[in-house]
């Protein structure tokens, strides 16, 4: 049976045992020895495809092209691989960590877990696998090391909000890619207790980096919070301790961050010995958007089918989208910011702007990852003013379903309701995106594969699709030396023909530092 920890506030006059402790507990969590089931490693692996599937649409996009120049300035022998670069290669795996991170995170295309806080618990694998890389890890330590960061994270956000606080959702990830690091290198206990605290306590932020004018800093805010935990991992392997209690001080996170003193929270978390399999909860996307939009995408694609008409703004004369109190707040227009109705916002902005992802699927019939965001798609009289004519409002039912803990009522959908210019209406909804496990059309092993495949065309080889993808699907059987190779390399020429940006640490430098690290004419 699973435990149950309650979280509350405690003064420092009163003692609380390290024991009794969330950190602790969770370092507990990542220091058991607990076979992954065959499902979860199934998992794991349609997880890793899926990682590298959104890191090759993004290796020449800006903020992957700026981590992977600070990584590259950053060599290191044994080090870990770049997406992207060649595999010899090597830098710092904190380094590693970051610009891999990036490159997962900046098409917002990956995995997905939503309850009282949001997450894309794949956040957790760059820092796993970089440290596994450096260290000369085997593939089942790395299944091992991954399965514990997705049961850390997905624990924590069932059961604390962060964004009710406008603290950014990364402060639930430094403590999981802390912990699942600490599984994968065998650490004790203490140590792995230390490594969370120091996470937890160096990536809370405010979420103002997911609102307004939304920045470039969303791709690096979670890569941020993997660099932190591979340091925090390697200072409290040096014997460096952490706030504590660091969830539970009278001056801690839940006091002053959270609910405040008189705060109680349940965690609950597997029982030792008993399975982790909360990877099993997670989702990945179909489409390149902010998750609770999938669905709505689905729902879009299928109008346009249904209804063509409805592509000409002339004949609509209002959508509302009935949705929950996340997806009306924080991606609909109750967010009252007036930059998801402007065509000249940045992508991170219209990701985060689900009146106009319904715009734009409901006049293509579908959703592209680039041309669905370009400048001029966005800009195109007729989807401006169908974008304007669509609203969000919070609906009291599918926020309960947002919200429940049933994995067959939870829902992340809504209801579109479309009255006609001539005064008809039209009315669908829809629970689940298509590609949910309860959705039309479920992801399974060929669908990420599908994926990798569609997202690597033109940028890498055939042959290196090939060779991925016969590394990721016997990644538990991996060697330590087939390990430090699960990485993709970009096809000749490709990341040439992006400027690398210069910044501190090419200062002084007598060439630049990926004149030689990116030349994918190199023999591997």
């Amino acid at each position: 049976m699973p435990q149950t920890i309650t979280l509350t506030v405690h003064p420092s006059a009163e003692h609380l045992a390290r024991e009794d402790q969330l950190a602790w507990k969770l370092a507990e969590l990542a220091t058991d020895p607990v076979e992954p089931t065959p499902e979860v490693v199934e998992m794991v692996i349609n997880r890793v495809i899926d990682n590298a599937a959104v890191s090759a649409a993004s290796l020449t996009r800006g903020p992957a092209v700026a981590a992977r120049a600070q990584a590259l300035a950053h060599p290191y022998v044994p080090g870990a691989t770049v997406s992207g670069a060649v595999l010899a290669a090597r830098v710092s795996p904190e380094w590693a960590a970051w610009a891999n991170g990036v490159a997962v995170r900046e098409l917002d295309f990956h995995d997905t877990f939503l309850a009282a806080e949001y997450s894309h618990p794949g956040d957790n694998i760059p820092p796993v696998l970089a440290v596994a890389q450096h260290v000369g890890a085997t593939g089942a330590q790395v299944v091992r090391g991954i399965v514990t960061g997705y049961e850390v994270q997905v624990d924590l956000v069932r059961a604390i909000s962060l964004h009710a606080h406008k603290i950014d959702h990364v402060a639930h990830l430094g403590p999981s890619a802390a912990a699942g690091i600490g599984t994968l290198l065998g650490l004790d206990t203490e140590t792995v207790f230390q490594a969370i605290g120091q996470a937890l306590h160096t990536t809370t932020a405010t979420r103002q980096s997911r609102k307004g004018q939304i920045s470039t800093w969303k791709a690096h805010a979670p890569a941020f919070a993997g660099k932190v935990a591979v340091e925090a991992v390697d200072r409290a392997m040096r014997g460096q301790t952490s706030p504590e209690p660091i969830y539970e001080g009278e001056d801690g996170v839940v006091a002053w961050l959270l609910d405040g003193p008189g705060a109680s929270y349940d965690v609950v978390l597997p029982a030792p010995g008993e399975p982790r399999t909360a990877i099993l909860d997670t989702y990945t996307k179909e489409h390149s958007a902010e998750y609770q939009s999938q669905a709505l995408i689905d729902l879009a694609r299928a109008l346009h089918a249904e209804h063509p008409e409805l592509a000409d703004p002339e004949n609509v004369a209002s959508v509302v989208i009935h949705t929950s109190h996340h997806t009306h707040f924080v991606i609909g227009s109750g967010a009252n910011d007036p930059q998801k109705y402007d065509p000249t916002a940045s992508r991170e902005t219209l990701d985060h702007s689900v009146p106009y992802i319904f715009a734009v699927a409901l006049q293509d019939g579908g959703w592209h990852h680039v041309d669905s965001y370009a400048p001029e798609r966005g800009a195109r009289p007729d989807t401006v003013a169908l974008w304007h004519k669509i609203t969000t409002a919070e609906d009291e039912g599918w926020t309960r379903r947002y919200h429940s803990t049933d994995p067959e009522e939870k829902a992340f959908g809504g209801r579109v309701e479309i009255t006609l210019a001539d005064g008809g209406t039209i009315v669908r909804e829809i629970a689940v995106a298509d590609a949910h496990p309860l959705g039309a059309r479920p992801f399974a092993r060929e669908q990420y594969v599908a994926k990798f495949r569609t997202l690597a065309e033109g940028v890498l080889t055939e042959e290196e699709i090939e060779r991925f993808l016969d590394l990721a699907q016997r990644l538990p059987e991996l060697t330590p030396a087939e390990v430090r190779e699960l990485s993709i390399v970009a096809r000749p020429g490709l990341l040439a023909s992006v400027e690398a940006p210069t910044g501190l640490f090419e200062l002084g430098r007598d060439t630049p530092t990926d004149e030689r690290t990116t030349d994918e004419s190199e023999a591997r």
